[in-house]
């Protein structure tokens, strides 16, 4: 049924609280696990805590974490910020951040740590969220326990290796993507974006991409501003040399949007990463792979603890 372009769009599913940065409000959500290994999942920029996969949380559950996503700074039920004129492209190279820094982004998380009462997490983030998640270890690195990094680029990337490594045709691609602002159209732009990332080398699960999109009361991928200010929030904090915790670097060779020489550039930016890299991933994480990816940053996890923890975790594939 056609919904009416006139009435409001449908609430989305109240967060578990809200963590709070001086007068930014972080929503949280604790998705199970209690009194397992503390992971916090770091989304990518524009789209919410909803877009992490059910099943993949669960096979991270399964592996013995105790799981608590959030909205980032200026997207889903957290802090949203005023409107400035900074695309996603020109946003990267601006000298200037056009809303807040990448230490207020890696605050963010800390505070989410605060709410829930974890001392330290692991962490595991995708996409910008995986730079977000390095920024978080180099800022607050007693917090950090181990980190596991998907389809990202390192921190240390300035312009020159920034533009080597980003697909900026598909960026430009997706900033083009047009869809009436209606509920419906909300949902065909969510399908729109998840079909383009998509793995070429899998089905595309168009059932699971709707049970994501459909949390959200409103397209997060709409405004390119938001994302404009998110990947505008520059870093002048410390080298990912100084990261010491276990790290273990995701990255498909279908991707889309980041080329694989980021990833190799960011696993060796770290002392002691270690680069996974899968045939036929793209921007995303498919559900085949969903048991693979929780099992390696489970083994990862173990590393800060010792080799013990390896044998420790269940197994939930028999």
């Amino acid at each position: 049924m056609r919904q009416d372009p006139t009435s409001p769009p449908p609430a989305a599913p109240e967060p578990t609280g809200f963590a709070s940065n001086g007068g930014v409000r972080i929503a949280y959500e604790d998705l199970g696990g209690a009194g397992g290994e503390p992971l916090l999942l770091v989304m990518g920029s524009a789209v919410t805590r909803f877009w992490w996969p059910r099943g993949l949380v669960d096979e991270l559950i399964g592996r013995g974490f105790h799981v608590v996503s959030f909205d980032n700074r200026d997207s889903g039920q957290s802090t949203h910020f005023p409107a400035v004129a900074a695309g996603p492209v020109t946003a990267l190279f601006r000298r200037e951040a056009p809303a807040y820094t990448g230490e207020d982004v890696a605050d963010d998380a800390a505070a989410v740590l605060d709410a829930v009462g974890w001392p330290s997490a692991h962490l595991f983030g995708h996409s910008n969220g995986g730079l977000r998640a390095q920024r978080i270890a180099l800022r607050h690195p007693g917090r950090v326990r181990s980190l596991a990094l998907s389809a990202s680029v390192s921190s240390d990337a300035g312009r020159v290796k920034l533009l080597r490594f980003i697909r900026f045709g598909f960026v430009v691609k997706m900033a083009r993507l047009r869809f009436p602002e209606t509920r419906e159209g909300d949902l065909a732009m969510g399908l729109a974006v998840s079909r383009a990332l998509a793995s070429p080398g899998y089905p595309f699960d168009e059932a699971e991409a709707r049970s994501r999109i459909e949390r959200d009361a409103s397209s997060p991928v709409r405004d390119p501003s938001t994302m404009g200010r998110q990947l505008g929030a520059h870093w002048s904090g410390p080298g990912l040399g100084t990261i010491a915790v276990p790290t273990v670097v995701f990255h498909g060779d279908g991707d889309q949007l980041l080329r694989v020489a980021g990833a190799r550039d960011l696993a060796a930016a770290i002392p002691g990463a270690r680069l996974v890299l899968s045939p036929g991933v793209g921007h995303d994480i498919p559900g085949p792979l969903f048991a693979r990816y929780a099992a390696e940053v489970w083994e990862n996890a173990a590393r800060a603890a010792g080799p013990e923890r390896v044998e420790a975790g269940p197994d939930p594939s028999g």
